[in-house]
């Protein structure tokens, strides 16, 4: 009798929110599925690692909704999102997982915010570890809460379906997926697009110290710098579209090797 798939999923947001929970719902009819999440929010942890401290892990009541019915386990880590993914798959799972999903996020990885995103960072190190790996964000305006803006049903049946044909037919070598969805009541369709060009600015607000040095916030405003354009995450975004960005690890900038060469000659 053939296994069921094996997906390890985590998160940035810690074991306890709300969108790691749907997103282990959503594929918990099909898979045997681990969760092995940070106990706390680890937002803007990207790809880093715990090197100079010891990571500990810990196990978790599964007979506690919503895991109550998840075939796997359920795991809690003082470590970071990679940290996650990488005990995991040397101390944790009992064979090597099938497919890796990373969020969901309360709050978009879209245009540049893949580089600092913890949720992507665990995904890029599942693909470096030559795992298919999705990750999946929640577009929420400032101030608002996954709780009050949960992701759709159908929505939620849709990724499910996207992780059964991405087990069915693997992901390009390299290469794993960067999902965004639209704050919306119904699945409106997927749209493969490319990562729009942005920027943050005015990213420190004062905040109180304890001691009386000066301290900051990290907060910030962002700008899509080609809005007009139609082919971008954020345009999907914009339309109600669920977007989906194929992202690759080989960070070489391939079009530009002979403009560089022409530089040293």
């Amino acid at each position: 009798m053939t296994p069921s798939p094996l997906i390890l999923i985590t998160n940035d947001d810690g074991y306890q929110a709300a969108g790691i929970q749907a997103l282990a719902r959503a594929v918990a009819s099909f898979a045997e599925v681990y969760v092995v999440a940070p106990d706390g929010p680890r937002s803007g942890a990207a790809a880093s690692i715990t090197c100079t401290t010891p990571v500990s892990y810990s196990s978790l009541d599964k007979t506690l909704s919503p895991w109550r019915e998840m075939k796997g386990g359920f795991y809690a880590s003082s470590g970071t999102p990679v940290d996650c993914v990488k005990l995991a798959l040397e101390q944790i799972v009992p064979r090597k997982p099938d497919l890796i999903l990373s969020g969901i996020n309360h709050g978009d990885n879209a245009s540049v915010s893949v580089h600092y995103s913890g949720t992507m960072g665990a995904v890029y190190e599942g693909c470096m570890k030559e795992i298919p790996s999705i990750g999946v964000s929640l577009y929420l305006q400032r101030g608002q809460r996954y709780e009050d803006n949960p992701v759709s049903d159908d929505t939620l049946t849709a990724i499910a379906a996207l992780c059964r044909r991405v087990l069915e037919q693997g992901l390009p070598q390299d290469v794993c997926l960067n999902i965004n969805l639209p704050v919306a009541h119904k699945f409106r369709g997927w749209q493969v697009c490319r990562q729009a060009r942005g920027q943050w600015s005015a990213e420190w607000v004062t905040a109180t110290h304890p001691f009386g040095q000066r301290a900051f916030w990290l907060t910030g405003q962002f700008t899509d710098l080609e809005p007009e354009a139609n082919d971008t995450d954020f345009a999907a975004l914009r339309a109600g579209y669920c977007s989906i960005v194929p992202v690759t690890v080989d960070t070489t900038a391939h079009a530009a090797i002979r403009t560089i060469q022409n530089l040293i000659s």
